[in-house]
């Protein structure tokens, strides 16, 4: 199963808001901090807005933050809500689709996958590893 850079952009901002959900956060600070284009970044940010992860705050101090606390934000439903497909193979254009058991091995993998995702939130996400606000350095508010 391979995601998305659409998906893994998206995490990736979630996880940056998770890390210090006391403040706002500027698109332009997260891009400099994953090295991301600023432009892929912002409709990442727009999209997680529409889809109800990321609240934003207009004008001269504003930003974005988590639309929820961390522990209710699930990692499953942010994959499904930003994947287009998961059809890991084309079954429906192959020639031995009709007697093939393959489609329904790949289903119930990629439902396995989901399940492991299911697990867990961006809150138990950097318990896996060093404190993700350790890692970005400080950005002074304006």
């Amino acid at each position: 199963m391979r995601l998305t850079r659409y998906t893994d952009y998206s995490l990736r901002v979630l996880m940056y808001l998770g890390a210090r959900p006391d403040r706002l956060a500027r698109i332009g600070e997260i891009s400099e901090a994953y090295g991301i284009s600023r432009n892929h970044l912002m409709k990442v940010v727009q999209d997680l807005v529409r889809l109800g992860f990321v609240t934003s705050v207009r004008g001269r101090k504003g930003g974005i933050r988590l639309a929820r606390a961390p522990e209710e934000i699930n990692v499953g439903a942010v994959v499904r809500a930003t994947e287009d497909s998961f059809q890991v193979a084309p079954c429906e254009t192959c020639v031995i689709a009709p007697a093939c058991g393959l489609k329904c091995a790949l289903d119930e993998a990629v439902r396995a996958f989901l399940a492991v995702l299911d697990t867990y939130t961006l809150a138990t996400l950097p318990a896996r590893q060093l404190a993700l606000a350790d890692i970005f350095p400080e950005v002074s508010e304006v």
